[in-house]
């Protein structure tokens, strides 16, 4: 009866102070929604929502422990259990937010820059490696004869994992180097072509206009030619070929070709206003008089739907003003056993 009044005050302890820290931590999730807003907060509370609650009985416990008198041995090795298990926690907690609050910002560019699978996972894994030497120091592990014994160990691991370490090292020489970047329009090695998804550690995640996700190793990036045709800015010049019959006037038909393209800018999407539209005699074919109607597209993939929209455009335009556009005439001369001729036949 005596030992469990002797429980009776700590118990009473540990259940206050736990009900009192989750009161805090309502109030101050409350305070901090109010003050920062809710979307700014959100991933940060998403992320520290359980181990918060494992915080406040464990502060509870501490309270509760002092107030018991233990043998000094099994007090110590409980101190020992609650440390390390604050340690883990705030570990993981911290690679956690961090993690997340990296990713958010790329996705609304507050860097400047996309932020990679790369990067988040080098986040979380300096946090884990900081969070783990702290525990092993709080256990009562030596960390020098260990960190000496992972550098001479490292050496083998480097020898066994060439191919990982080089895709490893060449998408560390991607973010430094910065040739694309998540959300990049790119063409690698002349057979990839698509939007940057993710920089990896191993690999480059390459999403194409058919939604297929191509996989490329880091290393064969790295080493390839890349066209980024979002850099230096996304907008770029569209070239879209034109002939028509030597019997037009180049004069009249350059005009028709900027007014339609004039014309087409504020009703197209993707086709830019400025630098204005112009078209330009380019050469004399076999058998027709070449144009070539310069643009500027918003993107990339914008010029897909510019092109079809100008196409249909000029080719009511040349059929209301007159203008014909050639097509290739194929003339066969049939000649009889004797050697004479026939009457030609005219084909296409």
């Amino acid at each position: 009866m005596a030992a469990m009044w002797q429980l009776f005050w700590p118990a009473v302890a540990f259940l206050a102070v736990s009900v009192s820290a989750l009161l805090f931590r309502a109030a101050l999730t409350q305070g901090l929604r109010r003050w920062l807003g809710p979307d700014t907060v959100r991933v940060f509370l998403k992320t520290i929502r359980l181990p918060s609650i494992l915080w406040c009985f464990v502060l509870g416990l501490f309270v509760a422990i002092e107030m018991v008198e233990l043998p000094q041995r099994l007090a110590m090795q409980l101190h020992i259990l609650l440390e390390a298990a604050i340690i883990v926690s705030v570990t993981f907690t911290v690679a956690g937010v961090l993690g997340s609050l990296a990713a958010a910002a790329g996705e609304r560019r507050a860097l400047g820059i996309g932020v990679t699978g790369l990067v988040r996972a080098a986040v979380r894994g300096t946090i884990l490696l900081i969070g783990g030497l702290v525990l092993l120091d709080a256990l009562g592990v030596q960390i020098t004869p260990l960190l000496t014994a992972l550098g001479v160990g490292g050496l083998a691991v480097a020898l066994a994992l060439q191919d990982t370490l080089s895709n490893l090292f060449a998408g560390v020489h991607l973010l430094a180097d910065k040739p694309i970047r998540v959300g990049d329009y790119v063409k690698i090695a002349d057979t990839i072509e698509g939007y940057v998804v993710d920089v990896g550690w191993r690999s480059t995640r390459v999403r194409m206009l058919q939604h297929n996700v191509v996989i490329v190793p880091n290393k064969r990036v790295a080493e390839s030619i890349i066209t980024n045709y979002d850099m230096p800015e996304r907008r770029m010049a569209m070239l879209l070929p034109v002939g028509v019959a030597y019997e037009s006037d180049p004069d009249h038909v350059e005009r028709v070709l900027v007014d339609e393209a004039q014309k087409a800018a504020g009703e197209v999407a993707g086709l830019l206003p400025e630098p204005a539209p112009l078209a330009r005699l380019v050469g004399f074919g076999a058998y027709s008089l070449d144009f070539m109607v310069v643009c500027q597209v918003a993107s990339f993939v914008d010029q897909y739907i510019v092109q079809h929209e100008l196409r249909k455009r000029i080719l009511r335009r040349f059929r209301a003003e007159g203008i014909d556009i050639p097509y290739p005439v194929r003339t066969i001369e049939v000649r009889g056993p004797d050697g004479e001729r026939s009457p030609t036949l005219p084909g296409a």
